[in-house]
């Protein structure tokens, strides 16, 4: 049974993440060093596919790409092979795959004629929508790594907050313009390189979650740590030196409370899938995005007359909505009618026993 696709024609969206434009340029030595590129394509106005060219089909893409005056727009590759990568179906190069653009055969030419009598259709798609994470539980997180065809991806998901690891440190103390080492200053931390005038602090707190499905380690970088917390890591650490004029400069700030505030909390989290992870370097993941906590829905106070007083109340209530469900299977009457019946047989059963 042929397992592949003989041709796929489509009009590019992104190329390794960039919206197609007249001045889209490609990294070919990063490209040429994963080995591998990733468009995504549409066909006519059907679902947008993820096509990873591999190998020879990567650098031909890139040679095509750059032999043309204007960025082209139309991609037909031959020989593609679907498959499932992160939940989602894609579809990866073979061996065989040739890879052609615009005007180079018959069949992207009249894809092109149709691309052009077709811009409104071909343009309802944009860039954003096509590069939404895909939601997984955690379990799902880390079975997607542990596949052999796993690449960098990006994920939503939701997990509860249950503890933040205080044996690491939870910021770094140098400056992320010359990695030099940070002083203590007036108000904040200061770089010590006179070229530098940034006093940045990046936070790095590692924060336990867990979902109905497994428990994981995240780590919280730069703008995620204010995204949580309200506040930057150089605010909290500045905070804590305007308190604690005595301490040292190289002293280890505890862990702010402002962190361990958000134990219990459930938020979305947009993370990352690292070539790190995909070695087994590490088991941590990185959080790109938090979405805040979504508020409870209200609960109205219920009437003393809105809480059945007794069983015959119960039974009362369930009549009712036995009257108003007709057809539908056991009314909530009928199922407390049983249950109770069958409360009642269990202590007959028990009182012969005795």
């Amino acid at each position: 049974m042929k397992s592949f696709i003989p041709d796929y024609v489509g009009h590019m969206k992104l190329v390794n993440g960039q919206t197609i434009t007249d001045h889209t340029v490609l990294d070919e030595a990063g490209i040429a060093e994963k080995r591998h590129l990733c468009v995504h394509v549409q066909t006519h106005d059907g679902p947008v596919m993820k096509l990873y060219l591999w190998d020879k089909a990567a650098s031909d893409f890139c040679e095509k790409f750059k032999s043309y005056g204007n960025t082209p727009s139309v991609l037909l590759v031959t020989t593609v092979n679907p498959k499932h990568l992160g939940g989602t179906l894609a579809l990866t190069s073979m061996a065989s795959s040739r890879v052609f653009m615009d005007t180079d055969v018959q069949p992207s030419k009249d894809y092109r004629g149709w691309l052009r009598s077709n811009s409104d259709i071909a343009n309802k798609i944009n860039a954003e929508v096509v590069t939404k994470p895909e939601t997984a539980t955690l379990e799902e997180l880390f079975s997607y790594i542990k596949q052999s065809t796993a690449k960098v991806a990006w994920f939503e998901c939701t997990a509860t907050i249950d503890d933040v690891i205080q044996g690491s440190v939870w910021y770094y103390i140098s400056c992320n313009g010359y990695n030099s080492k940070e002083f203590k200053g007036p108000t904040s931390l200061i770089c010590n390189n006179k070229k530098c005038g940034k006093s940045e602090v990046t936070g790095v707190a590692q924060i336990s979650v867990y979902d109905k499905s497994e428990q994981a380690v995240f780590v919280i970088l730069g703008d995620a740590g204010k995204e949580l917390t309200g506040k930057h890591a150089s605010e909290l650490v500045a905070s804590y030196f305007e308190s604690n004029e005595g301490v040292e400069a190289d002293h280890c700030v505890p862990v702010p409370q402002a962190l361990l505030d958000t134990i219990g909390q459930t938020h979305r989290f947009i993370v990352k899938v690292s070539d790190h992870n995909l070695t087994g370097k590490t088991h941590t993941i990185t959080v790109a995005k938090i979405f805040p906590p979504e508020a409870p829905h209200p609960i109205a106070p219920l009437g003393e007359d809105a809480i059945p007083a007794t069983s015959n109340d119960i039974l009362k209530i369930g009549s009712e909505e036995s009257g108003a469900c007709k057809g539908f299977g056991d009314s909530a009457g009928d199922r407390v009618r049983k249950a109770s019946e069958s409360i009642e047989s269990d202590e007959a059963k028990r009182s012969k026993s005795g």
